[in-house]
């Protein structure tokens, strides 16, 4: 079941990547995040900020999405990966899996210390102060769409989160990379990240095959109808930074609350969802996951399908 990662002591970012640095773009015009990547930023209550905000609402975002990815890598995906690697996850594995694993773990350790550092970079280079970020709240919902659907395998509701946001593709990693106007040190940290999971999307739609083949008819019956929420769960937009960012941009908690009313309406954020969900949920459907009872029924619930 090995993705047959052989040369990763080479590849790797972690192994033979260098620092990335902010060099002197901040006063050549260079955006520090795209801007058709932020919905709120084009409002007309933004819009009369002036462009000085705005350009503090685009770095703030940066930190936004890089204080997420530190904690995320940290705090879910290798809390899952250290028991595979650990042979703690209830999978049988072989040994070049586990080392797989743990140069996963590897990986996303270092893509949490690359983020948090080009925050520290930009952050002194800019004068933007990164405002402070609390992860817990969507840690707290993750796990309790696990604990409803699996309340008494912990361990299997871990690894499934892991799945789902390993295997979804989302704009911001193929899209920033692309983008001339933003930093260069941007574009060549998400390139960066972009790389190694493109092998770890491989890694981990493997083990959810031999996870699946693993489990019993009635516990595929439990994951199946677990994974929609899931998928929905790590892709709704976290509006809590949102707020805190258009606050301290001087705007009036109503007025706030219109913006985020305006920038992400349902719609737009269903579609956001489908189609960055759309290899994940096709890895779901090719294992048998929407033939089984209630499977189909909570993909369509969700919102998932065609």
């Amino acid at each position: 079941m090995s993705t047959g990662e052989r040369d990763w002591y080479r590849r790797a970012g972690v192994r033979g990547g260098p620092r990335r640095r902010l060099t002197d773009e901040l006063e050549t015009g260079r955006t520090f995040f795209p801007t058709a990547l932020v919905p709120y930023l084009d409002h007309p209550r933004v819009v009369e900020l002036g462009e000085a905000s705005r350009r503090e609402l685009l770095a703030r975002h940066l930190f936004q999405y890089l204080d997420f990815t530190a904690q995320f890598e940290t705090r879910v995906v290798n809390r899952a990966t250290e028991r595979i690697a650990g042979n703690r996850c209830g999978v049988e594995t072989d040994a070049e899996v586990r080392l797989d694993a743990y140069r996963i773990y590897c990986d996303e350790g270092y893509h949490s210390l690359y983020s948090f550092d080009v925050v520290q970079q930009v952050a002194r280079a800019s004068g933007v102060a990164p405002l402070p970020y609390d992860f817990g709240p969507f840690l707290q919902r993750l796990d309790a769409v696990g604990t409803e659907a699996l309340p008494y395998e912990p361990a299997l509701a871990q690894l499934l989160q892991v799945v789902v946001f390993e295997t979804l593709i989302t704009a911001v990693l193929s899209d920033i990379p692309k983008d001339r106007d933003v930093l260069t040190v941007v574009r060549d940290i998400v390139r960066d990240h972009a790389k190694d999971e493109g092998w770890h999307h491989v890694f981990f739609s493997h083990f959810f095959r031999e996870l699946w083949t693993q489990e019993s008819a009635r516990s595929r019956g439990r994951i199946a109808r677990c994974l929609p929420d899931l998928i929905r769960c790590s892709l709704l937009p976290d509006l809590r930074p949102v707020r805190a960012s258009l606050a301290a941009a001087g705007l009036a908690p109503w007025v706030v609350e219109d913006v985020v009313h305006d920038s992400y309406p349902p719609a737009s954020v269903d579609q956001g969802i489908r189609r960055a969900s759309r290899h994940a949920v096709r890895l779901f459907e090719e294992v048998g996951a929407m033939a089984v009872p209630g499977g189909a029924e909570a993909f369509e619930a969700a919102g998932l399908l065609p």
